[in-house]
């Protein structure tokens, strides 16, 4: 078995963790709210170390910092990071029940801004690369006649896009070759959302089977 407190206190917490498996229990809400307590103070140190101290105090007031970041020195200050300060005191004012309307200023500032840089990339990663992967040539000539593999999976590619899309158009009702299109649909979707939820749930057990090797292997030494 390890001799090193750090791997006890880390297999301790695991076995806290797994408590949940025989029901609701103290060990298990002790573990929970420590790791989303160190959890959060973890991020809270990075954020401030990566976001606030070079982008914030490094622009207003770089003299400041030029001991962290080298950088930085020899840098003019940048007055109009005065603009995100006050906007980021604003977000703040949520904490003050008098004055917290001050920060709907500044929540709509973050989320418009957001939303107006997000949609060129989501515009060019979920639709624009989802419709040019859809357009592809039925018959794939090689070298020596037919590529039958690369044939019949853009044919299944281009029947199955087809299909689903009959099965989200609302404006005729699915009748005639509308009806076996739309059920062809529904099995396409399903197999898409299974692969998606099995590639989820492989991700966790990947996660299972490090905490039983570290379990077996770091702490009783059994492999």
């Amino acid at each position: 078995m390890s001799t090193q407190p750090e791997v006890w206190i880390g297999a301790f917490l695991t076995l806290m963790i797994f408590s949940f498996l025989w029901k609701d229990n103290v060990f298990y809400k002790f573990a929970e709210h420590l790791f989303v307590g160190v959890s959060a103070a973890y991020w809270m140190v990075v954020g401030i170390h990566t976001t606030i101290l070079p982008n914030l105090i490094g622009k207003l007031w770089p003299e400041t910092v030029k001991h962290l970041i080298p950088g930085l020195a020899g840098s003019k200050p940048e007055y109009d990071y005065v603009i995100p300060l006050i906007f980021g005191l604003l977000l703040l004012t949520r904490l003050l029940p008098k004055i917290h309307f001050l920060s709907r200023w500044a929540m709509a500032l973050v989320i418009g801004y957001a939303a107006g840089t997000n949609l060129i990339r989501y515009l060019q990663s979920d639709l624009m690369s989802q419709i040019s992967s859809t357009i592809r040539p039925l018959i794939v000539p090689g070298t020596a006649g037919l590529e039958w593999g690369a044939t019949i999976s853009h044919i299944v590619l281009f029947l199955g896009v087809i299909c689903g899309l009959i099965y989200f158009f609302f404006s005729r009702e699915h009748t005639g070759i509308f009806k076996p299109a739309s059920r062809i649909g529904i099995w396409v979707l399903m197999v898409t959302f299974g692969a998606s939820f099995g590639y989820t749930v492989m991700a966790r057990i990947s996660l299972l089977t490090g905490r039983v090797q570290y379990l077996f292997r770091d702490w009783l030494g059994l492999l």
